[in-house]
């Protein structure tokens, strides 16, 4: 089994365990809402401000913050792991992303967004927050599992 702990270290190092959320600059607060609306149906906030707005991911949530001012992304790109990966990439050519690989896309304001199936990536979700969801039925690819496996997080 790998090592999960800072193996060789005398003592306690602290280790990241995830993250939190993800803030991104856009022009507009209504306007990105809008947006994401148009490829994921209506939202649920966490919360809003006049210049924030904090999108719900299930146990998770990204903030949208208004007045994005640098050119519009190259390498840097948001990873979003959805449901159904084709279905996003084309909601959001529909929304007018530009698209700009085969399942990347830029919004409006220049956010580099990677469109990611569930199946295909470690990340996991506990069964009761799928569940909550209303994605109990989601299931992890081969590849993933075999990779989760060797990490000692799957069996």
């Amino acid at each position: 089994m790998p090592c999960l702990h800072r193996c060789g270290y005398a003592g306690s190092v602290p280790q990241p365990v995830g993250i939190n959320h993800v803030a991104v600059e856009v022009g507009s607060i209504d306007e990105a809402l809008a947006f994401f609306e148009k490829i994921f149906g209506e939202l649920t906030l966490r919360g809003r401000g006049r210049h924030m707005a904090f999108i719900d991911l299930g146990d998770q949530f990204i903030a949208l913050e208004a007045g994005r001012t640098q050119p519009p992304d190259g390498g840097r790109h948001i990873g979003l792991v959805v449901d159904d990966q084709e279905a996003t990439v084309e909601r959001a050519r529909e929304a007018g992303a530009q698209m700009v690989g085969g399942h990347d896309f830029l919004d409006p304001w220049g956010n580099h967004w990677q469109v990611v199936a569930y199946g295909d990536v470690q990340f996991t979700k506990a069964p009761r927050v799928l569940e909550g969801m209303g994605f109990d039925d989601l299931e992890k690819s081969d590849k993933a599992l075999q990779e989760l496996r060797e990490k000692g997080l799957a069996n």
